[in-house]
């Protein structure tokens, strides 16, 4: 069996902890939880409780690991192909293939590395320790996790925060498609609401579905540099429709600069998009730390076997009509995903991994309304079938909203404190972001 040998603890900064902690589960799928230590205390989780961390199985610090560097390195290669051109998918899932070949090679059960797995895991540790309840923070697919978590062993959670919300039985590309039209829409009516913003940037959603099409039709290639030590190298980029799409998903993140680099790309200037899109890919941080085998283990168990291609397709239909089909054919962040889950060749997981989560565990529902990767309405669903859910949506923010707002940190401490009256009142004052205004 797997076995997820990673953990540690950040002790309370109260001198009197409360008895049970926090446990957190990182997002991805396939990140390290232990790696994300940092951002728990930082924003001040450990507060009144220790928060434990545990390297999900097949994460970077867990034995065995299931990482394939392999594939981070064609990610980065990628960065210089059409994006969801035939031939580039022949690459992409080559790349997949080699890392199931090398995982399998190691004598890696690739069929033990999804959620219901994973949550037995945590409530075995929660048994070892002697911990008769703790409390759950997942943020993003750890969200996903602790919902299966919460139907599957329910008896040892005294609560659960969830921020930027995946919920099991909607996942997949037809909901990354709606999740991407929710933040998109939320970052282009800050600007038409800030006058500064409309009167530079008017009919900002116009111009960026023009862009996508035209740059589908027409993919621009320019070289940049990236910034940081040893990275004066040129790089050539290719920007065609879908990477427009993918880079927008995550430059929700960096949202005052959004409408001022979408002008740039209309008026000639590709560079400032090409180097963050490059840039996400070529990091250090990028290589040979995601659990890819994890990665795979999820979708291909628990999301391509219960969304149909049609449903995929008509996905991107819905949330993007006017986008040309071969960008809406392929969902952001989930490209390729559907040849990728046929070389990963892995059972179904049982229908019920796609059950609602119910019951009466308090929870907190978290999520930004500039969210593209997860979007806020998973928070609202969720609640439908827990009834002691609180759903709290911070604005202008981006995905993982404990990651970079003060206001959401305030709110999920407090929530661990008085799980039935979270403090949100922090809401009340906050501003939207002031945009970028070229001259």
């Amino acid at each position: 069996m797997p076995a997820a040998t990673a953990a540690s603890a950040a002790s309370a900064a109260s001198a009197a902890p409360k008895s049970d902690p926090v446990v957190w589960l990182a997002g991805g799928p396939g990140d390290d939880a232990v790696g994300e230590a940092q951002m728990a205390i930082d924003g001040g989780l450990n507060r009144d409780r220790d928060v434990i961390f545990m390297s999900q199985r097949g994460t970077y610090s867990a034995e065995p690991n299931v990482l394939c560097p392999n594939i981070d390195e064609f990610n980065a290669r990628a960065v210089g192909l059409a994006y969801d051109a035939p031939s580039t998918e022949r690459l992409h899932v080559e790349a997949t293939k080699a890392c199931r070949d090398q995982l399998a090679a190691r004598g890696i059960d690739l069929s033990a590395y999804n959620d219901t797995e994973s949550a037995a895991d945590y409530e075995a540790l929660r048994t070892a320790l002697g911990i008769k309840r703790w409390n759950l923070y997942g943020i993003s697919y750890g969200t996903h996790l602790a919902l299966v978590y919460m139907r599957l062993h329910p008896h040892g959670l005294r609560s659960v925060g969830l921020d930027g919300i995946l919920p099991p039985s909607r996942a997949g590309s037809a909901m990354t498609w709606s999740s991407a039209r929710q933040g998109f829409d939320g970052l282009f009516k800050a600007c038409a609401d800030q006058l500064a913003c409309n009167k530079r940037y008017p009919h900002l959603p116009a111009t960026f579905v023009k862009l996508v099409r035209d740059l589908e039709a027409k993919p621009v290639t320019t070289t940049v540099t990236l910034p940081g030590p040893g990275s004066d190298k040129p790089v050539k980029v290719v920007l065609d429709g879908g990477a427009l799409v993918n880079w927008m998903t995550s430059a929700t993140h960096v949202a005052p600069q959004v409408p001022a680099a979408l002008d740039e790309l209309a008026h000639g200037k590709p560079q400032r998009i090409a180097q963050q899109w490059a840039g996400g890919k070529l990091s250090p941080q990028a290589m040979g730390r995601v659990a890819h085998g994890l990665v795979y283990g999820v979708f291909c168990s628990e999301w391509t076997p219960y969304e149909s291609r049609k449903e995929a397709l008509r996905g991107g239909q819905e949330a993007f009509p006017s986008f040309p089909r071969s960008v809406q054919a392929q969902a952001p962040q989930l490209t390729f995903l559907r040849p990728d889950c046929d070389v990963w060749n892995v059972p179904a997981a049982a229908p019920s991994i796609r059950d609602v989560t119910r019951g009466d565990i308090p929870t907190l529902a978290l999520s930004g309304s500039f969210d593209a990767q997860t979007g806020a309405d998973n928070g609202p669903y969720v609640a439908r079938t827990l009834s002691k859910a609180k759903v709290v949506t911070v604005p202008y923010e981006p995905h993982v909203v404990f990651a970079t707002s003060k206001c959401a940190q305030e709110i999920a401490v407090s929530f661990f404190d008085t799980p039935a009256v979270p403090k949100t009142a922090c809401l009340n004052s906050l501003e939207p972001p002031e945009f970028e205004i070229a001259p």
